[in-house]
């Protein structure tokens, strides 16, 4: 247990110089099956590292209803910036006699189910990173859903995150702004459906080139951020 509690902390502390707002690590032998990867892509991989970058507010400030192109360029930046962070990770894992799997961090195999190669969001939770909001992104309790995330896959041993017992609680704020009406009261109920027809509908208006949208990202502040009296995230629940 000592070997795998320097070996997170060290990896840790790398994954922080590289560039990364949060990390988290999770066991991932009794949900890897579920995985669309080859049998032999995950063989041996019993741990996933899961890290996020933050997003610019500035750049969320900007946007009303609609994405804009300036959160466009830099969601596919920040997307960059995480294949790169990986890319890292991976290095210092294989220099260390270890194996390692790079997610992209962006990268749909199935856009009619909008599935990836596995879920990013999934394993942040199971990491600890945060909980699934009623938005269906993951929430930080002091970044909020303003992140974007990715995931190595490893064999490296190491001691893994708690995942937070904490909630949305009273904020309903990305509830009342979703250009959709795809955010419910429960995040089971979330409307995955409208979801993606709304970001085909901005896709198709030219708004952007890739199907976001960020309205509810930009709604979803952390406590720090919120106007005095103003109900935040991250109760424990």
């Amino acid at each position: 247990m000592e070997t795998k509690k320097k070996n997170h902390d060290a990896l840790q502390e790398f994954a922080y110089s590289a560039g990364a707002l949060a990390f988290g690590v999770c066991d991932i032998r009794e949900v890897k099956k579920s995985f669309p990867l080859s049998a032999a892509a995950r063989e041996g991989l019993d741990y996933a590292v899961c890290v996020a970058v933050g997003l610019s507010k500035k750049i969320l400030e900007g946007i009303v209803d609609k994405p804009t192109k300036l959160y466009f360029h830099h969601y596919r930046q920040a997307n960059n910036l995480l294949d790169h962070i990986s890319m890292r990770i991976t290095g210092y894992l294989q220099s260390s006699g270890y194996q390692a799997l790079p997610i992209p961090a962006s990268q749909i195999v199935d856009w009619q189910k909008q599935t990836a190669h596995l879920s990013h969001k999934r394993l942040a939770e199971l990491a600890g990173i945060g909980w699934l909001g009623r938005n269906n992104l993951i929430v930080h309790p002091r970044y909020g859903a303003q992140m974007r995330l990715t995931t190595v896959l490893t064999d490296m041993p190491l001691a893994v995150d708690t995942k937070l017992a904490r909630g949305c609680s009273d904020c309903r704020e990305c509830v009342t702004v979703c250009p959709a009406g795809a955010i419910k009261d429960s995040q089971s109920d979330f409307d995955h459906h409208a979801c993606f027809e709304k970001l085909k509908l901005f896709q198709k208006e030219r708004l952007v080139d890739q199907y976001i949208c960020g309205v509810c990202v930009k709604a979803c502040l952390p406590d720090f951020a919120r106007p005095r009296g103003k109900a935040g995230c991250g109760k424990a629940t």
